[in-house]
């Protein structure tokens, strides 16, 4: 473990694999043009009784990423790992220092592969002996499978790790990057997270949302931010934002209106600016009542102009896990084509109906 890092930590590239299609310009010019993701889906295939999705468009894991290595990875692998070549695809990307043992990988999610998870434990009841399952299917039954194939792929060598916090999770993972680098422990995070389309989801998502809740189609995908020190941008990856501030609380009931303005304020506070200066403000868009809640308090401390800079995240539908990842990337996507944000601040928020609050105080900066 090399000395801890006192230097701000910036966002110095992103990619997605989105509704959108696949890689960051697909995602931009989604955004730009206004195209909506929602589309009819096979019924049949998936076994639900909806009709329409945010999937990503002609996704199939063993067409994007190759046959081999492919035979038995899920499809949240398939989006995590196709999301992260991506990112190290781009031009300017530097292997030396975005992979290798310097180099770590922080994935969130809800719970990795829900199908997967029931299939493997359906198939023990289902075999004449309850060890008569496929070993191929194990690993990805496990929570950690994505971020562990996506770390074999590219030879990420350094910390490797999933957060499971729901619809929180991209912006406790973006905390949790910044972390690495101030102690240490890596030069580079490439920060991630994925969200797949299923029909254990789909069943999971429709027992699980309180009765106010729409019945919001899901929507799947993945996003990654590249997470380095100040001093590691270049030319050919210049920092697109700085990562000011991360703060999280935990609430649920009555306590979350107070917890996350509690939240928001303390998020700006340690930034040291005001909501005043807030020039974009991004809520997660949860379903029902807290979403509502959210996005009412980021229009009291920013006010409501902040909150039309950027697309709504729940244009991909509801993506869950990989929700706060998205808001930023949109938010990198949105300042990119608007050169009044440069030196403008930026603020995503996150709210999980199980109680997880979370913000995260971006600036954006002119090199893009």
């Amino acid at each position: 473990m090399s000395a801890p890092v006192t230097e701000r930590p910036v966002i110095t590239g992103w990619s997605a694999v989105s509704p959108h299609g696949i890689g960051a310009e697909a995602l931009a010019e989604g955004l730009r043009a206004q195209r909506p993701t929602g589309a009819p889906i096979d019924t049949a295939r998936w076994k639900v009784p909806t009709s329409r999705a945010h999937l990503v468009p002609g996704f199939e894991t063993r067409e994007v990423l190759g046959k081999k290595g492919t035979r038995s990875m899920d499809r949240v692998t398939g989006l995590a790992v196709a999301a992260v070549g991506s990112l190290l695809d781009q031009p300017g990307s530097v292997g030396e220092s975005e992979t290798g043992e310097r180099a770590a990988l922080v994935l969130a999610t809800t719970t990795g592969s829900a199908a997967s998870m029931m299939d493997f434990t359906r198939s023990s009841f289902e075999g004449a002996r309850p060890y008569d399952v496929d070993p191929a299917v194990m690993p990805n039954a496990v929570m950690n499978c994505a971020a562990g194939q996506c770390a074999i792929w590219y030879g990420i060598r350094g910390p490797n790790t999933t957060l499971a916090g729901g619809r929180a999770a991209g912006l406790l993972a973006l905390n949790y990057a910044t972390r690495l680098l101030s102690s240490g422990r890596a030069d580079t995070v490439l920060c991630a997270a994925a969200e797949e389309y299923s029909a254990a989801r789909y069943w999971l998502e429709r027992h699980s949302r309180g009765a106010e809740a729409p019945d919001v189609a899901l929507g799947e995908g993945a996003a990654v931010l590249l997470v380095q020190p100040a001093s590691s941008a270049t030319p050919e990856r210049p920092a697109l934002a700085d990562v000011l501030a991360v703060r999280t609380r935990v609430a649920t009931g009555d306590q979350a209106r107070p917890a996350m303005e509690a939240c928001v304020r303390s998020a700006l506070d340690a930034a040291g600016v005001s909501g005043d200066d807030v020039w974009a403000a991004s809520p997660s868009d949860a379903p029902g009542l807290l979403g509502d809640l959210e996005r009412e308090i980021l229009g009291q401390v920013c006010g409501a102009e902040a909150l039309e800079r950027v697309p709504a995240v729940g244009r991909l539908g509801d993506v869950s896990a990989a929700t706060g990842s998205f808001q930023i990337a949109m938010i990198l996507a949105t300042a990119a084509h608007t050169p009044s944000s440069a030196g403008r601040i930026a603020v995503v928020t996150s709210a999980d109906r199980d109680g997880s609050l979370a913000c995260a105080v971006l600036k954006l900066l002119e090199a893009r």
